[in-house]
């Protein structure tokens, strides 16, 4: 096992920990994770540190994706390369240090030979694959992302499964090619069934699987078969319009409506039919099989399946300086890692808008965080609901996007006034405390595209403090051309933004 190290000698524990009145003589920070939440972390962290600071990217991709855009990948209207870009030039310019590995355990007492922080990585670069590598660290980020955990309902997925996805570039890829295939098939007059949706009960981020069968709506009708093809939306959400967040309320003109009023006349308008509260439990070639919320099972069957799996934690270990396992003092069960936030496990009835964290610190540790979504929520946003048979049919609460990039900062900034001995309290960036917008596209096209544009205030629901649980003055849903616009010009920005060209800090996360 090959240690990595620094040269500086002779330094205490005490300095290591940034304890030091003027800050640290030279600090270095892990971050685990090179997504929207690491990555944003590690540019700000260069940016507010002088060079002789180490900030060091471990993650084991070699490209950075801009996630949201993958919907566009998957209906054929963008290539990959749209939407990836390497991160090692990105890197070398910016004089972050780049390992391409994952992480496997982290030591936080470090290990017999050294007391400071420490991470298992095994290399995935083509000249290092395999290779076990120790890290030291003085402040250490888990921005890791999830495991796309396909494995949870039988047949799920593109890899060993009957369905396609576009969590990745690469399966996004291979969907646009799937759909490829079913377009030439109702060009030749073959009737289609196409399900879109969640492939599990416990399912989170139901607004891409939104804004990919609304672009694939788009492209049969563009395609002109659309007359041909049954479209179904396949969904573990309450009703149309939660996305994981429990709903939304919009004010408009002193009339209110509902997020799933919203939702549910542009379903009718483009003629998708929903299945709500559905729990996939098995997938068979060309047969989906689920149960409701009331208990009954039923099958669809399908030519063409897109269906988003559920996300757990990558697998992170961790162990003390004896090699001892101390695994479940880092993480939940679900391996994403525990935060300030509260975990008690209380009923619904007592759910409060404080028991999200908000500085994203492990408690016990004065110098690991996480954030984006490998930090575990203390329960979900919706309403939690279960079949007469016990199956959780409910969406885990989404925090990807703008809320993982405004956490990346706030963590980023903690640690830089550590560093630089800066005697200011932690940066706060609370999931209910923060306001959030969405762009989701609906069918794309300079003159012929759509988006629902959707604002938050705040993302997780504060009852006491609003009627709703949300500010009616700042939450908002309209959908239109205007905001096809908005998503495409979203794209190239934050593709600039990641790029870590010319101005990039002055655009927001």
């Amino acid at each position: 096992m090959v240690s990595l190290q620094w040269g500086v000698a002779n330094r205490t524990l005490h300095t290591l920990r940034g304890i030091s009145d003027e800050g640290d003589a030279m600090a270095r920070t892990v971050i685990l994770g090179g997504g929207i939440a690491g990555h944003t972390a590690a540019l700000h962290l260069r940016r507010l540190l002088p060079r002789e600071h180490e900030v060091v990217v471990v993650t084991p991709n070699s490209k950075w994706n801009w996630i949201p855009s993958n919907i566009w990948v998957g209906v054929g209207v963008m290539d990959p390369a749209d939407v990836v870009f390497p991160l090692a030039p990105v890197y070398a310019k910016q004089g972050i240090g780049y390992v391409q590995a994952k992480a496997t355990t982290i030591l936080p007492h470090g290990d017999a030979e050294d007391a400071r922080g420490a991470v298992d990585v095994e290399h995935t670069s083509p000249e290092r694959s395999g290779q076990v590598e120790r890290l030291r660290y003085d402040y250490l980020v888990n921005a890791t992302g999830p495991k796309l955990n396909f494995a949870a309902t039988p047949g799920l997925g593109p890899d060993e499964g009957h369905t396609v996805s576009v969590c990745t570039a690469g399966h996004a890829e291979h969907a646009a090619s799937a759909l490829k295939d079913v377009i030439d098939k109702l060009k030749a007059g073959q009737r289609q069934t196409l399900v879109i949706g969640t492939g599990h009960g416990t399912c989170t981020c139901e607004g891409a699987a939104f804004e990919y069968v609304f672009n694939v709506e788009h492209e049969l009708r563009q395609a002109g078969v659309r007359d041909l093809a049954e479209i179904i939306f396949l969904t573990n959400e309450y009703e149309l319009g939660d996305f994981g967040v429990g709903g939304m309320e919009f004010e408009e003109n002193g009339f209110r409506t509902t997020g799933r009023m919203w939702t549910e006349s542009l379903f009718r308008e483009r003629g998708v039919r929903a299945i709500t509260g559905a729990g996939c439990t098995k997938i068979e070639e060309g047969v989906i099989h689920y149960e409701l919320l009331d208990g009954t099972e039923h099958t669809q069957a399908f030519d063409f399946a897109m269906l988003l799996p559920p996300f757990r934690g990558v697998g992170l270990t961790a162990k003390d300086a004896a090699g001892a396992d101390i695994t479940d003092q880092l993480f939940a069960p679900s391996g994403l890692m525990k935060v300030d936030a509260d975990y008690s496990g209380k009923p619904y009835e007592e759910w409060k808008a404080s028991d999200w964290p908000s500085t994203y610190a492990v408690p016990g540790f004065d110098n690991i965080w996480a954030v984006g979504i490998a930090f575990a929520p203390p329960h979900p946003i919706s309403k939690p609901r279960k079949s007469p048979k016990g199956t959780v049919i409910s969406p885990a609460p989404p925090r990807t996007g703008m809320p993982s990039g405004v956490m990346g900062k706030a963590v980023a900034q903690t640690i830089a006034d550590r560093i630089l001995g800066r005697a200011k309290p932690p940066h706060e960036a609370s999931m209910a405390n923060m306001g959030a917008a969405c762009v989701a596209s609906a069918g794309t096209g300079l003159t012929k595209g759509s988006a629902a544009s959707i604002t938050m205030m705040p993302v997780v629901p504060d009852f006491e403090k609003y009627e709703t649980g949300r500010d009616l003055g700042e939450t908002k849903g309209e959908i239109g051309l205007a905001g096809h616009w908005m998503k495409l010009s979203l794209h190239h920005l934050f593709l600039y933004k990641a790029k870590a060209l010319p101005g990039w800090q002055l655009i927001p996360e």
